[in-house]
């Protein structure tokens, strides 16, 4: 059966465009009484761009931090928080910020309309309500979050994010100015999540016309902005962002993701680098992607660290394995059905033990 899946049905593109985030809410309140959310990223907190959030009236302004990884019992206590704001719900939520942002704004929409806690909702289709109006504006570029149908969290006992055609955001507002002034590890760590989506999109026994036809061009930019010098690359590097979102979405990422999963879950290691550390390690399933992955390093003077696992006792290195190897479809698509055979619990630890 061939899915039918969402995308985000609005989309505004360009320079200074941020400046419009009013206009494009406004049609969505629907009573004097009624409010906005804003969820932005706390990093923003007494940053020009705080000022510039088209607040009115009885708007909340929910500062969320992502020093950490998204938690389940952070998306249901900010949830709660806005409960116990007001009576009504949210007319609408905003996400401003990076992939983890956007992801927390994105799980707080589904929750405000779904019942019980978010960790219930780990997994495929398990989302049963729509979510409140949403809408994205990245201040990062390259994980996707912002097309895909994914908030990526870590709940008690698995990392694994809340996927629904419902997680999709209603619209997306890029800015590319807004990218300016992003510390250039953070840039680069984020960069690459898109470019690996790219690589195990376009490698992967998943791979149809569709999602190569964005893949491609998502890969192209990454090359445009990582190898090459542009005045643009930040217009660059979102787009690719979208594309590389688009390819996955009707394919699905593979082994490095899942490895980073496990790097996540275990250590805490954000998902940008998580990724980063774990593919370098991949040469002998992306031989090509590497190595292109390692001259990007070079030019950027980019540095991974090492020895991670090296004093990690044998319990935590086995769950970093079963948070990995339990994500079932990204394994099939990066070495099809049988991957169970090529995939060993052995193989798996012996690449973490490298980490």
């Amino acid at each position: 059966m061939y899915r039918n899946f969402s995308i985000v049905p609005h989309i505004m593109f360009g320079r200074g465009s941020f400046s419009q985030l009013g206009d494009i809410i406004a049609p969505h309140r629907l009573h004097p009484e009624s409010y906005f959310v804003f969820v932005l990223d706390d990093v923003f907190k007494g940053k020009p761009l705080e000022g510039r959030l088209p607040v009115q009236g009885d708007d909340l302004k929910l500062l969320v931090n992502v020093d950490d990884e998204p938690k389940t019992s952070y998306i249901d206590a900010l949830v709660q928080q806005i409960r116990d704001y007001k009576d009504s719900k949210p007319d609408g939520i905003v996400g401003i910020g990076g992939g983890a942002a956007m992801d927390i704004a994105k799980a707080i929409s589904l929750m405000l309309n779904n019942p019980g806690s978010s960790a219930d909702y780990q997994g495929w289709d398990l989302i049963k309500n729509p979510s409140v109006y949403h809408v994205a504006v990245p201040t990062l570029a390259g994980t996707g979050a912002e097309i895909s149908r994914t908030a990526i969290l870590t709940g008690p006992v698995k990392k694994l994010g809340i996927n629904s055609d419902y997680t999709v955001y209603n619209q997306i507002v890029f800015d590319p100015e807004l990218l300016a002034g992003v510390p250039k590890d953070q840039w680069f760590y984020t960069g690459m999540d898109c470019y690996i989506h790219d690589v195990e999109s376009l490698q992967g026994t998943f791979i149809n016309e569709f999602s190569r036809a964005y893949g491609e061009k998502s890969i192209d930019l990454c090359r445009q902005v990582f190898l090459e010098d542009h005045h643009d690359k930040d217009d660059k590097l979102m787009m690719a962002s979208y594309f590389g979102g688009m390819s996955i979405a009707y394919s699905q990422v593979g082994a490095c993701h899942a490895l980073s999963y496990g790097l996540s879950y275990v250590l805490g290691i954000h998902h940008g680098i998580g990724c980063c550390i774990a593919f370098d390690y991949l040469d002998e399933i992306y031989p090509e992607g590497v190595r292109e992955f390692r001259q990007m390093m070079e030019k950027h003077q980019i540095t991974l660290p090492r020895n991670l696992t090296a004093n990690m006792d044998r319990e935590a290195l086995d769950l970093m394995v079963t948070t990995a190897l339990n994500l079932v479809p990204l394994w099939e698509n990066c070495l099809g059905p049988d991957w169970q055979k090529k995939m060993t619990r052995e193989r798996c630890l012996a690449l973490y033990k490298r980490m």
